[in-house]
């Protein structure tokens, strides 16, 4: 489908869409607002779950916070319902950080069950505050006024909840197609990618859970004065859970699943309530559980992904063009060739009563390809995971760049200007080459989530996708940008991590494996783009099993053994060492 053809149809559905009061039934736009509604709830959840991958049970504990801080404001303090929504989002906003600082760090399901437990102590919390009416909750709530205009009938106040809504999921589709979004997306599949990108996971965990309950948030200041009425029952963790299979059904990684789930949900809601009743007056409620539970079942086994992309699948992708040129992004100055670069002091890593690495030293030197060997269960990898953050020394000390990184974490230090690999890769298989290799620049650029969300961001990003393009061609992948780096084979994978850690611009490349899997012709040429790598400057420390690219590649060469340095010099000299022949060779001719 066209760009032309796109752009049609969304104006012709806005179109529809808001002409509706003007030839629907108001209790059809009562419904299209209560999906307005819980759409901006699903909204946040898509963002939360569906792209962040943190599963949270508590969004309607956040939709509460706000219908109760603006129903408090508006009808216990008789000030304007706009003063309730500040003050909604703020209290939203400071309770989401707070918890989210305090629950964040856990992962998987933990994260989970903490989202209940403090989901079931706001809801109880609602009931049992002095001055918030008890479960009877707050009445009379004023309408939401505009001007003299008071948003009392359900197809007035329909404008300003679409309206709400789709400005919310074009800044959410901003927001993703940014720096801060793909470093978000990118959290699915555990922190260590991220850290060793320079990303702070937590900090982003942590804005993308509070920006997700201000969606929520919205939606309850919206909910609160559409009904004229809060209490607390609209707000248990059930609501939540509801809220979540919006998200689900509609497509838990799209923005416009939250608009079709939630539009499912509250129809189907509709009509089962309409029904059941004729079939069992006496238990209708109990029934409604079950119904729910069967047909969500149901569209598990036909659908999983959700509607939007079971739907998706059968429409032709885009045609998407080649980024144009732009200005290059600033660039580090690489220190003078020779000069110590880093220096490893006598460090080691005790993992209980195995020792992984006992006493390494060695320098790596300005403008040089070192490799470090050895044969399997030689430390090498802990060594680098040492080097990289990734792990923490037992003891000894590492400098970089003059400066003690011993203790550092993964993120610091690659924002110091390492870069690197992984033994097994880490890519986002569902992210296109293009971002995983954008994920690189992460540290190079500065737009944050307002910048991001509100479009000011276009220069940066311009740059930074020339930057991607330059790697990608850089290693033979540039004829692509836009394949889904899940598609490419093992050794087409290790080249696109090469092309994102030299996206970092880094002033030392540490590089675990790098021509496993590759073949020989992609061997020679990743030796040739390893050369050029280092006769611009750029310091290069590598693992790596294939002893034929090593020797005909690296400057110097360091041997580990069980843990241990084993000897270090030039290819020829490791060569011909006894040593290094019984050790890693099994044993002289």
């Amino acid at each position: 489908m066209s760009r032309q053809t796109t752009l049609a149809v969304g104006a012709l559905v806005l179109v529809v869409l808001f002409g509706a009061p003007l030839y629907l039934a108001p209790f059809t736009i009562t419904l299209l607002n209560y999906i307005g509604v819980y759409a901006l709830v699903a909204l946040g959840l898509v963002l939360l779950t569906g792209n962040a991958g943190m599963v949270s049970f508590g969004q309607a504990s956040f939709m509460g916070i706000a219908a109760y801080a603006t129903g408090w404001t508006s009808a216990v303090m008789g000030y304007s319902p706009w003063l309730g929504l500040i003050l909604a989002l703020v209290a939203t906003g400071l309770i989401a950080a707070i918890l989210g600082a305090v629950t964040l760090r856990l992962g998987g399901h933990f994260l989970s069950l903490s989202t209940i437990a403090w989901g079931l102590a706001i809801y109880f919390s609602f009931g049992n505050i002095p001055g918030l009416g008890a479960f009877d909750g707050i009445p009379s709530l004023p309408p939401i006024s505009i001007g003299n205009l008071a948003l009392i009938e359900s197809g007035q106040i329909f404008y300003l909840i679409w309206i709400a809504l789709l400005l919310s999921m074009l800044a959410i589709h901003n927001l993703l197609d940014s720096r801060v979004g793909r470093a978000l997306r990118a959290l699915r599949g555990g922190n260590a990618l991220v850290e060793s990108l320079g990303i702070n996971a937590l900090r982003v965990r942590l804005a993308t859970f509070v920006i997700a309950a201000l969606c929520a948030a919205l939606s309850g200041w919206l909910y609160a004065h559409m009904g004229r009425f809060v209490s607390p029952t609209p707000f248990d963790v059930t609501a939540s859970i509801i809220a979540l299979m919006m998200a689900m059904i509609g497509g838990a990684g799209y923005l416009l699943g939250a608009v079709i789930g939630a539009a499912i949900i509250v129809l189907l809601k509709n009509g089962i309530q309409d029904i059941l009743p004729r079939i069992a007056p006496g238990a209708s409620g109990q029934l409604e559980v079950v119904v729910f539970a069967s047909l969500f079942i149901l569209f598990l086994q036909r659908a999983r992904n959700g509607i939007v992309p079971f739907i998706a699948q059968w429409i032709p992708e885009p045609h998407r063009e080649r980024p144009p040129p732009a200005d290059a992004l600033p660039r580090q100055t690489q220190p003078a060739k020779g000069t110590a670069l880093m220096q490893v002091e006598a460090v080691n890593r005790r993992f209980g009563g195995l020792i992984a690495v006992n006493d390494v030293s060695f320098e790596v030197h300005a403008g040089e390809i070192l490799a470090l060997i050895g044969p399997n269960g030689a430390g090498k990898t802990t060594m680098f995971n040492l080097i990289t953050g990734a792990l923490t020394p037992s003891g000894g000390r590492i400098v970089f760049a003059g400066k003690d990184i011993t203790k550092s974490g993964a993120c610091d230090i690659a924002s110091s200007g390492i870069a690197r690999t992984f033994q097994h890769v880490k890519l986002r298989p569902k992210m296109t080459l293009i971002d995983n290799v954008l994920l690189g620049t992460y540290g190079r650029t500065k737009s944050g989530f307002i910048r991001s969300a509100l479009r000011l961001d276009r220069a940066e990003e311009a740059r930074s996708r020339h930057e991607a393009m330059r790697q990608l061609d850089r290693v033979g992948l540039g004829d692509r940008p836009y394949e889904l780096a899940g598609n490419l084979p093992l050794g087409n994978q290790r080249v696109l991590e090469i092309a994102r850690a030299l996206a970092a611009d880094p002033v030392l490349l540490v590089l675990d494996e790098p021509a496993a899997g590759l073949r020989r012709q992609e061997k020679l040429a990743l030796a040739e783009l390893l050369r050029t790598l280092r006769a611009e400057g750029l310091t290069i420390l590598l693992v790596e099993h294939d002893m034929e690219f090593v020797m005909g590649l690296v400057d110097r060469i360091v041997v580990m053994e069980f843990g241990c340095k084993l000897c270090e010099g030039d290819p020829d000299t490791v060569r011909t060492d006894t040593r290094v022949q019984e050790a890693y060779l099994g044993g002289v001719a």
